[in-house]
């Protein structure tokens, strides 16, 4: 009885929202009615968070997700604007539920506070080098400042494998399997865009590179300490340039 319940019947698990879904759903249904026009700016991400009693960075990542769909386009210096045919594709998508539900950058940055600093002091114990660390290193110099969104990415491409390889020199499979789901949470849509968009101002990428020096050479020191200072100090300035009130409303 319970099987033949459950195939005649769409019922689904529940899965709770995030912030930053809320907001574009909220969005979305005032494109949907005509309270938001095609070319109509948004307000800044301020003044949303302030009406929506939110944090700036949930706003950030919802219309980063919104973008994402082509529902919400942002022009440099003058804000985010709703798209030409921003009401065809709501409707199409049943609003909200054409963005996908990737994990929230702020979630996941937690998670990575939580995270790395004990790796890296786990990795330092073993004081060891890694030539797969050193050949990313380099990989990194190489895109220093990138100016292309293709140099962007292949440089998020090797700050994710960077932060996996740390784990792999603790030598823990756990870890390691932990650290294979955040590199995957790395490599979703919502966070390559924030990425991204963070690592393009210039000097940003050296400074972060020369924290991700900072940490492997305290690892290869045996330096437990110092090698989780420097991560959680790196994680720290990533969530700075990815989430709070540094470009313009």
């Amino acid at each position: 009885m319970v099987d033949q319940f459950d195939t005649h019947t769409n019922l689904a698990p529940i899965r709770s929202q995030q912030v930053y879904e809320r907001i574009v759903e909220r969005i979305a249904d005032e494109i949907r009615v005509g309270l938001l026009r095609a070319g109509e700016r948004l307000p800044s991400e301020r003044e949303l968070a302030a009406r929506l009693e939110v944090g700036r960075s949930s706003v950030r990542e919802a219309i980063a997700a919104l973008q994402l769909q082509g529902i919400v386009e942002t022009r440099p210096g003058a804000g985010s604007f709703v798209a030409a045919d921003a009401v065809e594709r709501v409707r199409a998508g049943d609003g909200a539920s054409a963005v996908a539900h990737d994990a929230s950058p702020s979630a996941l940055l937690d998670a990575r506070a939580l995270l790395e600093p004990g790796v890296a002091r786990i990795a330092a114990a073993r004081a060891a080098r890694d030539a797969t660390v050193e050949a990313l290193l380099e990989t990194m110099t190489d895109a220093a400042d990138p100016a292309a969104p293709s140099a962007r990415t292949a440089w998020s491409d090797a700050d994710r494998r960077f932060h996996r390889q740390i784990a792999v020199m603790t030598a823990n499979p756990v870890l390691v399997a932990m650290a294979d789901h955040v590199a995957a949470l790395m490599d979703q849509p919502l966070w390559r865009r924030l990425r991204d968009e963070s690592i393009a101002v210039p000097g940003r990428t050296q400074l972060q590179l020369a924290e991700h020096r900072m940490i492997y050479e305290a690892i290869v020191a045996g330096e437990p300490d110092d090698a989780a200072f420097y991560a959680e100090r790196h994680v720290a300035r990533a969530r700075r340039y990815m989430t709070l009130d540094d470009r313009p409303s």
